[in-house]
């Protein structure tokens, strides 16, 4: 049994307007096989905001904005995603895009990182850093994002280059070609877009929760360059593919969400306040139990908590 969290950053459920929204340009055969012809747009959601649900996934429209007035921003929003509490309600604001000392506080009464470690459950953090983003965590210039710093704090230890040579981690351009041209960094191993999500798939069955970051898509989305987002776009939908196919004959769920729009509504460079999509892939009985309350960011930790009561795990 494996559960993958595939978080990407600032991407909304937007309108089924090629023109401006990446998601409905962008060629995704992947998305569009899971939504049985339809696209990653809010269109595809029931008008009353009931899911869609297919043979392959479940699609959910996730509230971000919490019921807090402004634009949904990254900080708010993961620490929300990993701790289940809705922290732009307690502080009185969105904030991002890295932890202020409020919401690190926050982080570290306890997110789900450090809960299910408590558990007993085999968790990691699946992306790679190189030794300059050590460095510079080490020296102060540069503040982690949420993510990075809940695992942290959970004592778990970050991927580094020797894990990522070890094919033990991936790149958060998911063929790791990045480390080689722009950090110069050899050795590490080069994967076409869908070996990538067939190594995800390989790296996801060695935990009992695997978490995976993509952070590109919020960069392209604050460039607002509709060629680069669909080309980001078509690759994920790539490796999506190879991920699937590697997880096939094995039981569990894939959650794909977000922590605010950006990327669907290239008309700006700033986040909006478009839902984000909670697509749930897996067997449907799973699916099914799973989505039960999901309707905000704040609820997708207790559903997965509640996943883990209902299924017998290795932890």
């Amino acid at each position: 049994m494996y559960f993958l969290f595939l978080f990407i950053d600032g991407l909304g459920l937007g309108q089924d307007d090629p023109e401006s929204n990446p998601l409905a340009n962008a060629v995704m055969p992947n998305i569009t096989n899971l939504l049985e012809g339809r696209k990653l747009v809010r269109d595809s959601i029931g008008k009353n905001g009931e899911p869609f649900i297919t043979k392959y996934a479940t699609l959910h429209a996730i509230d971000p904005i919490l019921g807090v007035e402004g634009y949904p921003q990254s900080a708010t929003g993961q620490a929300t995603i990993l701790t289940g509490i809705n922290i732009p309600k307690i502080l009185g604001y969105h904030f991002g895009p890295k932890p202020n000392p409020e919401i690190k506080h926050l982080l570290e009464e306890g997110t789900i990182f450090h809960v299910l470690t408590q558990r007993g459950y085999h968790v990691a953090l699946l992306n790679g850093y190189p030794q300059s983003y050590f460095d510079h965590m080490n020296t102060g210039r540069r503040l982690p994002g949420a993510i990075a710093m809940a695992v942290k704090l959970a004592g778990i230890p970050l991927k580094n280059t020797d894990n990522m040579k070890a094919g033990q981690a991936l790149s958060a351009d998911l063929t790791g070609q990045g480390w080689r041209d722009r950090l110069n960094i050899q050795g590490i191993p080069i994967y076409s877009p869908t070996e990538s999500g067939t190594q995800l798939a390989k790296l996801t069955l060695e935990y009992d929760f695997a978490f995976f970051e993509y952070w590109l898509s919020d960069y392209a989305g604050h460039r607002a360059d509709m060629e680069q987002s669909c080309q980001l776009l078509e690759m994920f939908d790539e490796m999506l593919g190879g991920l699937i196919e590697g997880l096939k004959d094995s039981k569990g769920l894939i959650l794909l969400t977000s922590d605010h729009g950006n990327m669907e509504d290239i008309t700006t460079r700033r986040h909006t306040r478009n839902p984000v999509p909670g697509l749930v892939i897996g067997p449907q009985f799973l699916r099914d139990q799973f989505v039960i309350g999901l309707k905000t960011l704040a609820d997708i930790t207790p559903a997965i908590y509640n996943f883990y009561d209902q299924e017998p795990f290795s932890g």
